[in-house]
């Protein structure tokens, strides 16, 4: 295992990343950090390499060179089960396609959450949907749930745990205009509350939120601007 990274106020360093798939160099040696209490966006055209880069983040999939740091802890050497235990106990993913259980309620989809982490505690769970606005909807399946009702239990869920980072693939992608705003208000606050969020997304005007923009072309990092204009 590789030694934790220097005291400082950075919560992710990615060192000379790069990762291939037999002739495909989906990235190659990107390079960045973020500071704990940060927003930052991930942005880039199909076949940038934001997915692979998100999934290396997730600890979802491991580089094939570079160093991954989380929190001071090495993650480019670790094995499946210790990436799935880092996963479980660090970070909070928010998917695109919700991913929800589709027998389950909104309440239950929570709480599945909290059983592979700890304990199920139901209070917690329903204050969960309550800090997201959906505690009348907790025992809703997700067919009778809206899709923004459907993302802001994907949000809840992904916060039960209280991950260091929060991950967020095309949390808007499937949303209407005011469902968005719903979702970038919840952001928003918990950016303010102190939460390190990193969002991939596809819209300039989601990742104008953020306090910096990184862009990747073929694999690299192409650019990474603050956004002066952020909220």
């Amino acid at each position: 295992m590789l030694n934790p990274v220097s005291a400082d106020d950075q919560i992710l360093v990615i060192s000379d990343v790069s990762k291939i798939y037999g002739p495909i160099k989906a990235l190659q040696n990107v390079s960045f950090s973020v500071k704990s209490g940060e927003w930052l966006a991930i942005m880039g055209p199909s076949g940038s390499g934001k997915t692979t880069l998100m999934n290396i983040i997730g600890c979802l999939d491991s580089p094939t060179s570079g160093q991954v740091l989380l929190d001071g802890l090495g993650l480019d050497s670790l094995s499946g089960s210790e990436l799935t235990a880092i996963r479980r106990e660090s970070i909070g993913l928010i998917f695109q396609q919700f991913h929800l259980v589709s027998y389950l309620t909104a309440l239950e989809n929570v709480m599945v959450a909290q059983y592979y982490h700890s304990l199920v505690d139901e209070k917690e769970a329903l204050e969960a949907l309550e800090n997201v606005g959906l505690g009348d909807r907790a025992k809703h399946l997700p067919r009778q749930l809206s899709g923004g009702e459907q993302q802001r239990v994907c949000i809840a869920r992904a916060l039960i745990n209280h991950p260091k980072l929060l991950l967020a693939d095309e949390p808007t992608g499937n949303l209407d205009e005011t469902n968005e705003g719903l979702v970038m208000d919840i952001l928003h606050s918990l950016h303010r509350q102190g939460s390190t969020i990193i969002v991939v997304t596809h819209a300039l005007e989601v990742a104008a939120h953020a306090e910096r923009t990184l862009v990747l072309e073929h694999g690299r990092v192409a650019s990474d601007v603050k956004n002066p204009a952020a909220q």
